[in-house]
Formats: structure tokens, sequence, C-alpha cells
């Protein structure tokens, strides 16, 4: 009897080993073996959208599959994001976010509606990019400065107003940051992105907004429309003769980030692959050039760093988003 119960002890663990080996082989799975959708959750024009572009075309000759851009739009990104938060943890679903997935959740909280996902839902991958937010009219608009600006916004409550890429975003926010700073008032008119907000201030539909350097400069350097100041540190390298709000004495920063997620319960050997895959691509030649041609230079942050920064600034723009308060 106790050499059969020995036996079966013996039997019963080479068994549980066996199980073991084959479960770590099922998760071990060749990745990727098919093609990957890229979310992005904009119209094509934004920022998000001009980082995505060139970084799935890398991606899809660093990993070997094709990595297919979905630009899927609408709640100031919120679709977008909610969708690859709540997809298959299997790296086939990735997501170019900008900082605007900072402050979504907040914002749905205090509009009081459920909210659409959490933070924890997603885990960074990598940062690629990270600019100040530039405030932007058109050409042919009385304002050749901010100090004009601001005077005809504080002389005129109301009458002026701003073009977003959606309540809360990252086109929305700074505006009303400098708002509330600079103690002026102009009429908020929401878009589904960045894209057709720049083409709501090209047609005269909106008097100014605030928008990433990339997804402007081509415009600007066209001279359809003139950059007033931008919510940075210092000058801006494509923008060398915009003054920096800081400077000028108003205290406003915003920075306009784009990164890469996919949803927090992927496994540790295929997000590894992605981070190699998606530092390789922060070097490529062809993404530096398309990116830095845009006028948003490479400010890469890996995992680990990208999560302490992320953090961080989540917990300033909720924040920045609780003093906005309700937004109709």
């Amino acid at each position: 009897m106790r050499q059969k119960s020995y036996l079966g002890r013996v039997l019963g663990c080479i068994a549980a080993s066996f199980l073991a080996v084959s479960a770590f082989a099922q998760t071990q799975e060749p990745w990727p073996t098919k093609s990957i959708t890229m979310v992005v959750p904009f119209p094509p024009g934004g920022v998000a959208d001009a980082v995505g572009r060139p970084v799935a075309e890398a991606l899809s000759r660093i990993l070997g599959q094709p990595v297919i851009v979905e630009n899927k739009a609408g709640a100031g990104g919120g679709i977008g994001m909610a969708a690859v938060a709540r997809s298959k943890p299997d790296g086939y679903t990735i997501l170019m976010a900008l900082s605007s997935i900072s402050i979504i959740p907040e914002a749905d909280k205090v509009v009081g509606r459920e909210q659409s996902f959490q933070l924890n839902q997603l885990k960074p991958i990598a940062r690629f990019t990270a600019d100040p937010t530039v405030l932007v009219v058109r050409a042919d608009s009385p304002w050749k400065d901010y100090k004009s600006f601001v005077a005809a916004m504080r002389a005129n409550p109301g009458k002026y107003n701003f073009g977003s890429s959606g309540n809360y975003g990252t086109m929305h926010v700074p505006m009303e940051m400098l708002k509330s700073s600079e103690k002026f008032y102009m009429v908020h008119i929401p878009y589904t992105g960045a894209g057709p907000a720049i083409v709501g201030l090209l047609g005269g539909q909106v008097d100014a907004i605030a928008t990433g350097p990339s997804s402007i400069v081509q415009q600007i350097k066209a001279g359809k429309v003139r950059a007033l100041a931008h919510w940075g540190d210092g000058r801006l390298a494509s923008m060398p003769d915009v003054p920096s709000f800081k400077e000028m004495g108003v205290k406003v920063e915003f920075s306009q980030w784009a990164g890469l997620f996919v949803p927090s319960a992927t496994p540790d050997y295929i997000t590894n692959k992605l981070r190699e895959a998606a530092k390789q691509a922060s070097s490529d030649e062809r993404v530096r050039s398309v990116i830095n041609g845009a006028g948003s230079p490479i400010q890469y942050m890996d995992a680990p760093e990208f999560k302490v920064y992320w953090d961080k600034e989540s917990a300033q723009m909720g924040e920045v988003v609780r003093k906005i308060g309700k937004v109709e």
C-alpha cells in the first residue's frame, strides 16, 4: 500500500509537471502569426494618425506581419481607446493614443456618465513623441501676436470660438487652462478629431485651435495659419519664432504625446516583443524622417519609464479636469 501511495504521488507530480509545461508552451505560442490592428482613436489628419502610420509601417517590417491602421474616432478618442481596452489581450489589437487617454476616465466621472474604460485596463509599451500644443489662428485673422489675441478675447466675451478634437481632449483641455489663467471666454466647438478641427479653422467655422505641431506645421509653412504661442517650456525647433506662454509670464503648460498601448492582460512575452519592435521603430530612418518632417521629433520612452511618466501625468490631468468641471 505504501509503495502504491508513493507511486501515485510520483505519477501525480509527473502529470502536474507535464500539464505545467504544456500550459507554458501554450502561452509561448509564436507571435505574431497574422496581421495586427493598430487602433488610432481619431480621424486621419491628427497627431495620433501622423505618428501611428509611419510607426505601423515600421512595425510591419520589423515583426514580419502587416500592422493595419484603423481610425476609430469619437468621444474625444474614448471610443477607440475603450475598444482596445476591452479587446482580446493577444497582441493583435494595439492602440496609438494621445495624452487624452489620461483625461477621459476622469472626465467621464465629472460629467456623470459611465466610464468607457479604466486606466488599469491598458498598459504602456512605448512613447514616441511629446510636444506642447500650439495656439493657431488663420493667417487672415486680425491677431498678429498673442497680446492682440487675448485683448480681443477679453473685450468680446463669447464673440469668438475655438475648435477641438472633442470634450476634454488634448485640444480642449489646454484651451480651458488658458481661458482660466487669462480670464477670458470663448465658445468651444468640439469636432471628432484634430483633422476636422483644422478644416474648421481653415474654413472659417472656428477662430482658433490648440493642436500639436505635427498636425499643423505644414499649414503654417504654407502661410494659411499663424502660430501665436505654445504651451511648452522653451522654443520649438520647428517653430523657433513662436514664444511659449511660460516666457510671456502665462502659467500654463501642456504636452500632447503619442504612445503605444495594449490591453493590460497581454502576456509579457508579447509585450516584450512589442517593446523591442517599438524601440527599433523609434530609430528607423523612415519613421524619424516622416515624424521629424512633421515638426514632431521622436522623444522615445520605453515601457518602465513611460509608465512612471503616465502615472504622474494622469494624476495631474485628473486635477485639471475636476477644476474645469462639467462641460455639456
